[in-house]
């Protein structure tokens, strides 16, 4: 009898090893097919372009086609909505940007997700400084003269945003707080609208990620006034960051960041940061982010996970007293 019970005990501890193994085996094994990253905007986005990128460099780093699936629509939150009820495994992604990956949940009443619940940060890929422009015959070049216009000028001037609520427009209400102005707003589906408005006088100024706008200043077609970054962009190295203009520590950049479904195995969150911090030194990852006005970032899971909650903290109060819902 006891002989009996002793074999019965071992078969269900060795099934019990079994089964607690099985993960671990179907998360060593990872991936062994492909990969869908979720990009919450349409095709030739910034960060679709930024995607695209990184996903060329997984995909042969790990060995397994990646997919770019573009799930445009409210703000990102369409697409952020999808992975976050997406199954743990490591085979659903998603390629954040500041809204649904902080921002939106201060604007959105009806959020479907939270990305700080719902979400496990892997890396943090890079920020674009906001960047300040200007119809081409504006009678201010710079950001200190912009403010001192629009002082001496109230409400006669018109800001351009990319979006209700998208950084832009929030990056917009900091500058009228920080600064003591007031601006009329027109908000536009994307950068084109906003540069050809620009260009044809029919708006004043407008605020938007930079890497859209390069060539237009390069070309005079409109004015930068600043960078809302912490240094100068390679590209428009004359334009003078908001801190050089007259306002120390303003600073307000769209950023890029890898998540997965909660839940997601460390170890696979493990391969997918490593992998990502090897694009980001390489020199073909410096060369296209640059070009887009991209700062490279980087760094672990937990400094992701610091600095998505740091921005939610900082965007908060400007939000509010604006008054931004949905």
């Amino acid at each position: 009898m006891f002989r009996l019970i002793s074999q019965c005990v071992a078969a269900a501890v060795a099934a019990t090893t079994l089964f607690a193994a099985a993960p671990s085996s179907a998360q060593s094994s990872w991936p062994d097919r492909a990969i869908t990253l979720v990009v919450p905007f349409t095709a030739g986005t910034t960060s679709d372009i930024i995607a695209r990128g990184l996903v060329e460099y997984l995909g042969t780093t790990l060995k397994q086609p990646f997919v770019i699936d573009n799930r445009g629509g409210a703000g990102g939150n369409i697409g952020a909505q999808m992975v976050a009820k997406a199954a743990p495994d490591g085979y659903t992604l998603l390629f954040a940007t500041t809204g649904p990956a902080a921002t939106n949940k201060l604007m959105y009443k009806d959020m479907p997700f939270d990305p700080e619940r719902d979400f496990v940060p892997i890396a943090l890929v890079g920020k674009s400084a906001i960047i300040v422009t200007a119809r081409p015959g504006a009678p201010f070049s710079n950001l200190k003269e912009l403010i001192e216009y629009a002082k001496a000028n109230p409400n006669k001037l018109t800001a351009g945003y990319p979006g209700n609520g998208s950084l832009g427009h929030v990056t917009g209400e900091l500058l009228q707080a920080t600064s003591g102005v007031k601006f009329a707003h027109a908000q536009y589906r994307g950068t084109p609208q906003i540069i050809g408005d620009l260009i044809g006088g029919h708006i004043d100024i407008g605020m938007d990620s930079m890497g859209g706008y390069v060539t237009n200043v390069q070309d005079g077609k409109i004015k930068a006034l600043a960078i809302a970054g912490n240094k100068r962009w390679s590209k428009l190295p004359n334009v003078q960051t908001a801190s050089e203009s007259g306002l120390p520590g303003f600073e307000a950049s769209v950023w890029y960041a890898l998540l997965a479904p909660k839940g997601t195995p460390a170890e696979i969150i493990a391969k997918l940061n490593a992998a990502t911090n090897d694009y980001l030194k390489s020199d073909k990852a410096r060369t296209s982010l640059d070009m887009l006005g991209v700062e490279i970032a980087g760094g672990t899971p937990d400094d992701l996970k610091a600095f998505m909650a740091a921005e939610v903290k900082k965007w908060s109060p400007i939000i509010k007293q604006a008054n931004i819902q949905f």
